[in-house]
């Protein structure tokens, strides 16, 4: 893998020889007529703001030369750190914030619908189909949890037959991607269709708060920038039913750590879920797993996608 490279402290500082303004305009407004031609009125017009603004950004920065190289290894290291079980360019976008800025520019706000998040860089396995109320956790060695709820429309009603994609780390704070060696393949992970009245059920373990993966580029960032690599905990979900838009969020585990700090800026506060402590022999023996442990309630509230009936 390449070396990590990111700016130094200090890097471009100095005084440098004015360079004419008719000179650098001329090199924008070069590249901006060659994108003229473009078939594609989106790509156009996506190409002309980029430039505009990488432009636009190396000319209030002074970029140097040796900037712009340590800036182009940087994002080599980072495409070289990808694997099929690792994307750190997905990594790079969420600790910047500009997956959950995407996010945010799309989302519709239907009244009540629940608020999305990220999908994050683990979304990287297809989830195994499971039955409704089986556990997500084969391996054990977390505190027992039953996550539970509803999927339902934005107008309350319940949506029979959505699916419910969930994914999150083992009771250590690991997917089973990182560790395969620990983990079993899909552990953590599930695929659930939801009963006649939209509501689901399943078992894990409470997760607990980690860092995202530092030993590459954008690890030696965060050490670069003085961040923190961690993300409270968390459980991921997509959920998609028919007539609506897919929705991607978490939940999240209320006094958990870092909820005010959460390195991909992916913290809202409507997605914080009390996990109950839960001392019911009998009700534990209903959902299967060892007493006492903690429940989350957690309703999924779907909005319609453009166009379908309400």
């Amino acid at each position: 893998m390449g070396r990590a490279v990111v700016p130094e402290d200090g890097a471009g500082a100095g005084d440098r020889g004015a360079v004419p303004e008719d000179a650098v305009g001329a090199v924008t407004r070069q590249v901006l007529d060659g994108l003229r031609a473009t078939g594609d009125d989106r790509l156009r017009e996506l190409l002309t703001a980029l430039v505009r603004h990488l432009h636009g950004f190396a000319r209030e920065t002074r970029l140097t030369q040796g900037e712009w190289e340590r800036a182009i290894g940087f994002l080599t290291a980072t495409g070289q750190a990808c694997t099929d079980t690792r994307q750190e360019f997905v990594m790079l976008s969420d600790v910047l914030g500009l997956s959950m800025l995407v996010e945010t520019l799309h989302e519709h706000g239907a009244p009540g619908a629940t608020e999305s998040t990220v999908l994050g860089p683990f979304h990287m396995t297809a989830s195994p189909p499971r039955a409704l109320g089986a556990t997500i956790d084969l391996v054990g060695g977390g505190e027992p949890c039953v996550v539970s709820g509803r999927i339902r429309s934005a107008d309350g009603t319940p949506l029979p037959g959505a699916v419910l994609d969930v994914w999150q780390a083992d009771g250590h704070g690991f997917y089973d991607v990182q560790r395969p060696d620990v983990q079993p393949p899909g552990n953590g992970r599930g695929l659930f269709t939801a009963d006649g009245e939209g509501r689901f059920r399943f078992r894990t373990c409470v997760p607990s708060a980690y860092p995202v993966p530092t030993d590459g580029p954008v690890g030696a960032l965060l050490h670069a920038t003085g961040r923190h690599p961690y993300r409270p905990p968390h459980i991921h979900f997509i959920a998609t039913a028919e007539g609506h838009a897919p929705l991607t969020t978490h939940i999240f585990v209320a006094g958990g750590a870092y909820l005010d700090s959460d390195v991909v800026y992916a913290v809202k506060d409507s997605l914080v879920r009390d996990f109950t402590p839960t001392d019911d022999p009998s009700l534990a023996r209903e959902y299967g797993v060892a007493n006492p442990f903690r429940h989350a309630r957690f309703d999924l509230v779907l909005e319609r996608e453009a166009g379908e009936g309400t």
